[in-house]
């Protein structure tokens, strides 16, 4: 697992115009490859009319599935440059259509890598991109007289309680970034004195979106 990645949580749109030629990007966020063509087949039936219908997506923390096309544009002119974006902003798992209606002026190779990269970009700005990082879940168990230092300790780290249960113990899940949990094992022991009980439970991705934890699959 990547310690963290970004993503797109809601696809956008954006567009800019380039010697009278339009170019519309479309973002979306994809989890496989068979989302990302259907996503593609999509925007073609969307944009039936329009000369070309340029596409990139990258899927998989590994960038297992990866394509790109020109569509008819000069070879390298359009793919390509839509790919370094998405590569060079570090976003996974998303795809991204860029539609030109061609206004009759001829951009040249220089004008069109530039143009479907612009395009991207303006279509990334449009869309909602967060970052995922990996997180470990701790169940910590302990007596009454430890909760409220771990919660302080906690609360002090930012480390979210994702679940509390309160019967003759108290057990507090957390959710701890990956690089802390040493730290943190080390401070909840120390802070009770090792009568706080901590196991591992499993791991998974969180972000923090408008102040609240959320957390991922992948």
């Amino acid at each position: 697992m990547l310690e963290q990645y970004k993503t797109v949580l809601e696809g956008g749109e954006g567009e800019i115009t380039e010697k009278k030629s339009r170019f519309i990007a479309t973002v979306r966020h994809v989890e496989s490859e068979e989302e990302a063509l259907a996503f593609i087949e999509e925007m073609r039936k969307k944009y039936w009319d329009a000369r070309h219908n340029c596409y990139v997506y990258s899927v998989g923390l590994n960038r297992e599935y990866t394509r790109c096309s020109d569509d008819g544009e000069p070879s390298g002119t359009a793919g390509r440059p839509m790919l370094d974006v998405i590569l060079g902003e570090e976003i996974y798992n998303t795809a991204v259509v860029v539609t030109r209606y061609f206004g009759g002026v001829l951009l040249g190779t220089g004008g069109l890598v530039r143009a479907y990269s612009k395009a991207v970009q303006e279509g990334l700005k449009a869309s909602r991109i967060i970052k995922k990082k990996k997180g470990i879940s701790l169940e910590v168990t302990t007596d009454y007289t430890g909760i409220g230092k771990i919660q302080y300790i906690a609360g002090e780290r930012g480390i979210p309680v994702l679940n509390s249960e309160y019967t003759d113990k108290v057990k507090l899940e957390l959710l701890v970034p990956a690089g802390d949990v040493d730290a943190l094992q080390k401070a909840v022991t120390e802070g009770t004195n090792g009568r706080a009980r901590i196991e591992k439970t499993g791991e998974l991705y969180f972000a923090v979106l408008d102040g609240e934890v959320h957390t991922f699959c992948s």
